[in-house]
């Protein structure tokens, strides 16, 4: 019988997930320890990833044992550690349904006090706090404080409007342009658009350019989050392999896609950059089938090689179809929000319309900031990116040492490592990790069909000294699933 938590956080469930729609989302689950506990991580680990959304209706408890081939028994104990660990609330009449824990002074995914918690596993060691390997989010560069300061020196000229630059304030414009027409592609700031972030700048093109149920063409795997935006759209995704230029164009040709977005530098998930040769196979085919074709060039100053990247993927910057998105987020700090679209300035004016029903504007002293790190960037990026690639080789180090039978690149870029497992085990080592107080992305998480199985992403953007713990846990998490 399913009990019920008094007063849980809101529980109205705004959608429900069918039996055999949780079969399809947990993939391989079982892992050598209890049944019960190993569904309950598998869930636990859906939510915290993202796949499986709060305020989401399970499934009755008899409805997924006879999905999942085992015992009501098993999933009333998963769902009741669910609960215990604040991840599910109950009521009667409204079934079992997805939540995020209250605020209980401990970190999130950690279990209750010993003695509250029936399914605590005895043989973990305890951890002190949960370590996310799943978001790429450096710190902030140690040249920020300084570029606020300055910032703040140049707000007074601002402060007789009203604050709103809806294209952006005319000297981050002019930097970015700058930037743009250093690298090879003449810009004038009348094609830039300050965005807030470059997450708003993908859902901005995909709001304005991408009708429903339209097909919608991408590298797989790929940012998640634009594959969120995308679907947010009403668009249909296909996926093709990552710099296979053949199969975009077959895919546009058979589909009528009209929209293509890819990541050409220092690839998320994989750290792949697409060569020059492949930049001007994706050109001709957007000048040859009119498809507009966004490159995500918000990785391209975290080169960890020194080697560089070639041109802008808007190559000399006079073909409309191409359009760059960029971000201030890892070059020098997530929290500035700070992001653009270069475009034509048609299109420019297009997207600034469709984003007064968001937010209008992004904050002017934000921008300020960002135009001083800018231009001071050649003095910044060169510690920031030393620091990025001792950390990546210290996981990766690690990682070759203590797991080898794993599948583990040194990227040259990029704030991630795309880890081959050798099995179809990617949502089980997840749901795995989150008992070990470990967050890290399942592969299918990133692909618009469900494949990558045999992957995960971790992400090196903790500070060195945590990685020894990093891979002790990843290692429990594989001995749990078999590996």
């Amino acid at each position: 019988m399913t009990t019920t938590t008094p007063g849980p956080p809101a529980t109205g469930a705004v959608r429900s997930l069918t039996a055999q729609g949780t079969v399809r989302l947990l993939g391989t689950w079982h892992t050598t320890g209890p049944a019960y506990q190993a569904l309950a991580d598998a869930l636990r680990a859906a939510v915290l990833a993202g796949a499986l959304p709060v305020l989401t209706r399970l499934p009755s408890e008899r409805e997924l044992a006879r999905a999942l081939g085992v015992s009501r028994a098993t999933t009333s104990a998963a769902y009741a550690r669910l609960r215990d660990l604040g991840f599910a609330a109950s009521r009667v009449g409204s079934g079992t349904v997805a939540v995020l824990p209250r605020d209980t002074g401990r970190p999130v995914g950690t279990p209750p006090p010993a003695g509250d918690a029936p399914s605590a596993d005895p043989a973990r060691p305890a951890s002190d706090r949960t370590i996310d390997m799943s978001q790429a989010t450096p710190s902030a560069s140690r040249a920020l404080h300084g570029a606020y300061t300055r910032a703040l020196e140049m707000l007074p000229g601002y402060l007789d409007g009203g604050g709103y630059a809806h294209l952006g304030v005319e000297p981050l414009r002019a930097a970015v342009a700058a930037r743009y027409t250093a690298r090879g592609a003449p810009t004038d700031p009348d094609q830039i658009l300050v965005t807030t972030g470059a997450q708003q700048a993908i859902a901005l093109l995909t709001t304005t350019l991408v009708a429903r149920t339209e097909h919608v063409v991408v590298e797989s795997p790929t940012y998640v989050h634009a594959l969120g935006a995308l679907r947010r759209a009403g668009a249909r995704v296909v996926g093709v392999p990552v710099g296979d230029v053949e199969a975009m164009e077959s895919v546009v040709r058979r589909t009528g896609a009209r929209f293509v977005y890819l990541v050409p530098d220092f690839h998320n998930p994989t750290g792949r950059t697409m060569t020059r040769d492949e930049r001007d196979a994706v050109a001709e085919l957007a000048a040859r089938h009119d498809v507009t074709v966004v490159g995500d060039e918000t990785l391209t100053d975290v080169d960890l090689t020194g080697a560089g990247v070639p041109a802008p993927f808007v190559g000399d910057g006079t073909d409309p179809r191409l359009v760059a998105v960029g971000s201030a987020s890892k070059s020098f700090w997530g929290g500035l929000r700070v992001g653009w679209v270069r475009a034509d300035p048609q299109l420019v004016r297009r997207l600034a319309h469709t984003r007064q029903v968001l937010d209008v504007a992004t904050p002017v002293l934000e921008q300020l900031a960002v135009t001083d790190l800018l231009e001071r960037r050649d003095r910044i990026l060169p510690e920031r990116v030393a620091d990025l690639r001792a950390r990546r080789d210290d996981l990766v180090d690690l990682l070759h040492e203590r797991l080898p039978a794993w599948d583990v690149p040194r990227p040259d870029g990029g704030l991630c490592l795309w880890v081959g497992l050798g099995r179809p085990l990617g949502r089980a080592v997840a749901a795995a990790s989150v008992a070990e107080d470990l967050r890290l992305a399942p592969g299918p998480l990133f692909t618009p069909d469900g494949s990558g199985q045999d992957r995960v992403r971790l992400t090196f953007t903790r500070p060195v000294g945590e990685y020894e713990e990093v891979v002790d846990r990843l290692r429990r998490a594989w001995a749990r699933v078999g590996g």
